[in-house]
């Protein structure tokens, strides 16, 4: 006999086809229906990712246009308050303003009646000492003629005192 077929490799050669021989399409249908589904789920998993992928930036669209509507009304409302601060500034030194006038308008009416109140005092202590330097005048006697000339300049002087009255 020969030789190789008494070597125990060339035996297992021989097991080694017909085995794949017997099951060999099983196997190789086995093999590729796993590789086959391990490629469907990535495929899937891909795909998802992708759509995943695209919810996330159509999101991130929607903030960053979110953020800068969210920016412009802050920069509105911003000027908006300093305008209206500006004006209320405005306002309120214009308020001042009237207040100090309406203030030294009532200081001067004061002053003035004050002045008034002070003149008519200085008249009418005027007044009380002529007549008491009067009253002792007549007291120690004052003769008819000079009691008549004094008569006659209190009535010539009497308009005058009217007027600055």
């Amino acid at each position: 006999m020969h030789r190789w077929l008494a070597d125990p490799e060339f035996w297992v050669l021989v097991s080694f086809l017909i085995f794949f021989a017997l099951f060999g399409r099983r196997l190789w249908a086995a093999i590729t229906g796993l590789l086959d589904g391990r490629a469907t789920a990535i495929r899937a998993e891909l795909a998802e990712a992708q759509r995943l992928r695209t919810e996330a930036e159509a999101m991130l669209r929607d903030a960053e246009r979110a953020r800068s509507e969210a920016l412009a009304e802050a920069q509105q409302t911003l000027a908006r308050s300093q305008s209206e601060a500006a004006r209320l500034t405005q306002a309120a030194a214009a308020d001042a303003e009237a207040s100090a006038r309406r203030r030294e308008r009532v200081a001067l009416d004061r002053i003035a009646a004050a002045e008034k109140a002070a003149l008519a005092d200085v008249r009418r202590t005027a007044a009380d000492v002529a007549t008491s330097a009067a009253r002792q005048v007549i007291a120690q006697g004052l003769g008819a003629e000079t009691e008549t000339a004094l008569l006659d300049q209190a009535i010539a002087a009497l308009p005058r005192a009217l007027r600055a009255a």
